[in-house]
């Protein structure tokens, strides 16, 4: 059984991913005296100061992550939030000051973005950034790159995530590991499949969109908001995008909607996403001993899960 990482081990990780940051911005030909770690959770960020560049070092990984597979999607990211600066969006975009591309660096893979100075007067409400995701749907609407149909439930880790917990009784009790298993079987062949999906729900425009919760990364800047981290990018229904977000989130979603004549949240579709988003949270304690407070996020989410119907009701047992 795999210890929680310590402390000690944490910090260790983090400065190895700062100095893995540091020198591949110094390589870069980026004058780097004072780097700054901005957010350390999943990733570590880092202001490479003076330099108005930002590395993104993803630091908690799938066991089983190929780095190139990573590249791929971090290329992706890059790509999308480029083609989104450049029609005008409000986004944090890559850094012109370095190539558009990954860079690899004593077993990290980064991305480097512009620094763009913070709004350090108000403090984020997630509500009001929800009204404004609709706006960003339709900007994305016509990004003519491939995009996998759902890639950012991410199927191949739900899978291997409740084959580690099948190890892990401590992470996730025996009996709910069942359900989870069960559900996923249920849940799984809607994901997986754009056919089936559109078949269960006809009628559902399938398009470009952002895949990680685009009201909890919306970066409130000094010069206004800005939309980051397009990293699970993929082709879906928009109301991925809400995913085990409450009622006041959904009205937000649809004022703003209405605002820019786009349509509003389809229940059903709603009930499924949250379904699949529940249960991805879930089996994403198979990473807490990488990072040991998933363990104090998720276990409300695991007590609220257990009181909810089958897979949200959206098929039988």
């Amino acid at each position: 059984m795999v210890d929680f990482l310590s402390s000690r081990d944490l910090a260790r990780r983090t400065a190895a991913a700062v100095d893995a940051a540091v020198g591949a911005g110094r390589e870069l030909g980026l004058t780097v005296t004072d780097a700054t770690v901005l957010h350390d959770l999943f990733s570590v960020v880092v202001h490479l100061a003076p330099t108005p560049v930002v590395a993104r070092v993803p630091t908690v990984r799938p066991r089983r992550e190929d780095l190139t597979q990573r590249a791929r999607a971090q290329q992706r990211e890059l790509d999308v939030a480029q083609w989104l600066a450049d029609r005008g969006t409000p986004v944090i975009p890559p850094s012109p000051l370095t190539p558009r591309e990954p860079v690899r660096r004593d077993g990290f893979a980064m991305t480097f973005w512009q620094f763009v100075e913070p709004d350090r007067t108000t403090e984020p409400d997630y509500v009001a950034n929800t009204e404004v995701v609709p706006e960003l749907h339709a900007a994305l609407r016509d990004y003519p790159g491939p995009l996998d149909f759902l890639g950012a439930a991410e199927p191949h880790l739900v899978d291997d995530h409740l084959d580690l917990l099948a190890t892990r009784p401590d992470l996730l009790d025996p009996a709910d590991l069942d359900r989870a298993r069960r559900e996923w079987r249920a849940l799984a062949p809607l994901v997986r499949s754009r056919a089936a999906f559109e078949h269960a729900f006809p009628g559902i425009d399938l398009q470009p969109i952002h895949g990680d919760s685009p009201p909890a990364n919306l970066f409130h800047a000094a010069d206004g908001h800005r939309h980051t981290d397009f990293e699970l990018v993929c082709l879906g229904p928009v109301e991925w995008d809400v995913a085990t977000l409450g009622p006041d989130f959904a009205a937000a979603y649809d004022r703003g909607a209405r605002r820019c004549g786009r349509r509003p949240l389809d229940e059903k579709v709603k009930t499924f996403v949250d379904a699949v988003g529940r249960l991805r949270a879930i089996t994403s304690l198979a990473l807490a001993p990488q990072l040991p407070v998933l363990t104090e996020y998720l276990t409300p989410a695991v007590e609220h899960w257990r009181e909810t119907p089958f897979a949200g009701g959206v098929v039988t047992p």
